[in-house]
């Protein structure tokens, strides 16, 4: 919404003339004091950030009281620093539970870094042991386990980036024991048999991955599947053919890397082909046949890659993924196909949450989704110069980054209202990592970051809202563009009718409205040809929209100066009685089905550029905007009325 109302307000300085600017205005002052009568003081539950804090803490207390027990101070100070940068932003969180406790572990947390040497060893035990006890006052009631051990894989997949960047044991250690740590919090809960196993799978997996000092990249790849089973994201029905194209080939990759014996090459692709392919399709295929399901998941996950980590030959590996692998993929993808998804989902959650309407967020997540976004931005930009100065793996985990730092925590409020909207958008994300690792074209990536950066102007509307001033303004720019345009019209065609009534000539007045209706036609076909060049222009949608915007201004000066040199009653009348002439004289009709053609369609013409405009501007505002010309419409009407009762009467040089 913020971008919209700077583009919209950008629009109507430039286009609208003083008059109605001035009928804007006083519309804002009206929303404004509307808006400040409304009470948006909703809190969030911090249950779910006490909890990450709790558990985050006890992980970074024990090490740090292990490394001082050792004397290792160097290793001490970089997880106090760790804990000095995650607890302060939480503080809002911990504070609403309480305030004085939040307070006093700060100053104890920052007191700790600060003291740390070898003259206080025991001062920083002691106040050690003071946090781990101090945190059982808080009083959780009701967190999100999932989502607490979400948070943490995020740590735990920024830590190991700088662990493995600086070659760090001790961040190694920190990694792992957070691991431990959300298995064990993972623990209680029940998910169901088929995400327990995988969880299970995932966890020991990573676990053995950040022991053996796995690249950053195939530790992420995890992260990403962990948080994706996590947040258990919901699905819509997508043209997924690639994916189940994409997995065939990299099992062709997969047995080209055994037949040369690269057995690590063809574990990685076997890890690929599941993680960042097959995980997007199981929600689909869940609701289609969920035995299949489990079955591909167990020879994929499990079977597959025992069988390559045993090495065992590469022939007796390819008969088992094309005999069982490769035939059940091909199963449940001809099931996904031939199935009603739409009907599944349906009476899948039909009992399930009632979506949030659009905007149904509080305040503070609204300022966080904000926040959020904003660092997306900058992370995308990142990943551009990263990546077309060749280094693929910065560009690859900033693009992860950019997801599980950021996108992550946009999704909480967001799939509450638009969960389809959530997934295309993570799909989109996992795309760019895709391309990245693939180190696809230039093009791609950054036709990819602008479908990104779009979506992410998406979310922020979703859960923002379109609030009261911008449906205002949506609303006042509508009327005043279509009333502005008619206008004109109503008075060209208006005195026209009335003078042809007055010379007796009312034989023309059928041919006056052939015109109208013609160029009624015509301005339909160029609505339709315009949303056509937006719809295929793609990535320079906006550019297309700014094109249309200054094209009728362009259009809107030259019918101002044609119209302003017939102001004056007597010129006008004397264009129309030579008009009227040329056809009494000449026999031909013609001349008024293209005066009122013309008349109409140029206006028509403007405003189907400046409705083309706004309609990249006025998204989710779609009946504000329909309100505003159906109101400009009869005012349209009232003013041709007034017109035809009033006559030779009409003040043309005010009205112009």
């Amino acid at each position: 919404m913020k971008i919209w109302f700077i583009k919209l307000r950008r629009s109507v300085t430039v286009l609208l003339p003083v008059q109605y600017c001035i009928l804007l205005s006083m519309a804002i002052m009206i929303a404004i004091c509307l808006t400040t009568s409304q009470v948006f003081a909703q809190t969030q539950n911090p249950d779910t950030e006490i909890l990450f804090i709790k558990e985050f803490l006890l992980v970074s207390m024990d090490l740090l009281e292990q490394t001082i027990q050792e004397g290792n101070f160097d290793d001490a100070k970089q997880i106090s620093q760790i804990t000095t940068k995650v607890f302060p932003q939480n503080l809002s969180s911990l504070r609403q539970n309480n305030p004085d406790l939040t307070d006093e572990l700060h100053i104890v947390l920052l007191d700790i870094h600060s003291n740390i040497d070898a003259k206080n060893q025991q001062l920083i035990l002691d106040d050690v042991n003071k946090v781990k006890k101090s945190l059982n006052e808080y009083k959780i009631q009701n967190p999100d386990v999932r989502r607490t051990v979400s948070k943490l894989m995020t740590l735990v997949d920024e830590q190991y980036q700088i662990a493995q960047v600086e070659n760090n044991p001790t961040l190694y250690n920190f990694s792992s024991l957070v691991v431990f740590r959300s298995v064990e919090l993972i623990k209680t809960g029940e998910y169901g048999d088929r995400l327990n196993n995988e969880l299970q799978s995932f966890f020991v997996e990573l676990q053995n991955k950040i022991d053996a000092h796995d690249d950053f990249v195939s530790v992420g790849t995890l992260i990403t599947a962990i948080n994706r089973d996590l947040l258990e994201t919901e699905t819509i029905v997508y043209d997924k053919q690639v994916l189940y194209q994409t997995i065939r080939d990299l099992y062709n990759e997969m047995f080209i890397s055994l037949d040369e014996e690269n057995y690590d090459s063809a574990e990685n692709l076997a890890i690929e082909a599941y993680l960042e392919n097959f995980e997007y399709l199981e929600p689909d295929l869940e609701l289609v046949d969920s035995e299949l399901l489990l079955s591909l998941e167990l020879n994929m996950r499990e079977e597959l890659r025992q069988m390559i980590k045993d090495h065992e030959e590469p022939q007796s590996i390819r008969d088992f993924v094309k005999g069982t692998i490769l035939s059940d993929l091909d199963l449940a993808e001809q099931k996904v196909m031939n199935s009603n998804l739409f009907d599944l989902n349906t009476e899948s959650n039909a009992s399930g949450v009632e979506l949030k309407e659009m905007g149904d967020a509080s305040e503070q997540q609204k300022s966080e989704v904000r926040t959020e976004i904003d660092f997306i931005r900058d992370t995308l930009e990142a990943v551009l110069v990263q990546y077309k100065e060749g280094d693929y793996d910065s560009a690859y985990a900033s693009a992860r980054t950019a997801y599980l730092d950021s996108y992550e925590f946009v999704e909480i409020p967001l799939r509450t209202i638009d969960p389809d909207f959530t997934l295309e958008v993570e799909f989109q994300f996992a795309e760019l990592r895709n391309l990245i690792k693939e180190q696809a074209p230039v093009e791609e990536i950054q036709e990819t970051t602008i479908a990104i950066k779009r979506n992410l102007d998406e979310s922020e509307r979703i859960v923002s809202g379109t609030g009261t001033i911008a449906p205002s303004i949506a609303f006042v720019s509508s009327f005043a563009i279509i009333f502005r345009e008619g206008l004109e019209s109503v008075l060209i065609l208006g005195a026209i009718i009335t003078y042809l009534e007055a010379s007796r000539n009312t034989q023309f007045k059928k041919y006056i409205y052939h015109g109208i209706l013609a160029a009624l036609g015509a301005t339909a076909i160029t609505w339709a040809i315009a949303s056509y060049v937006i719809e295929i222009s793609g990535v320079n949608r906006e550019l297309i929209e700014a094109i249309a915007a200054l094209s009728a201004t362009a259009v809107l000066f030259y019918v101002s100066f044609w119209v302003l040199n017939k102001i004056e009653h007597k010129k006008w009348m004397e264009f129309v009685k030579a008009k009227v002439w040329q056809a009494t004289t000449t026999g031909s009709v013609m001349v008024f089905v293209m005066l009122s053609f013309f008349t109409v369609y140029r206006e028509g013409f403007e405003t189907v550029l400046f409705y083309q405009a706004m309609s990249g501007f006025a998204k989710y505002m779609e009946s504000y905007v329909g309100l505003g010309f159906a109101v400009g419409i009869g005012s349209l009407l009232l003013v041709y009325f007034v017109m035809r009762k009033l006559g030779r009467k009409l003040p043309l040089r005010a009205l112009f």
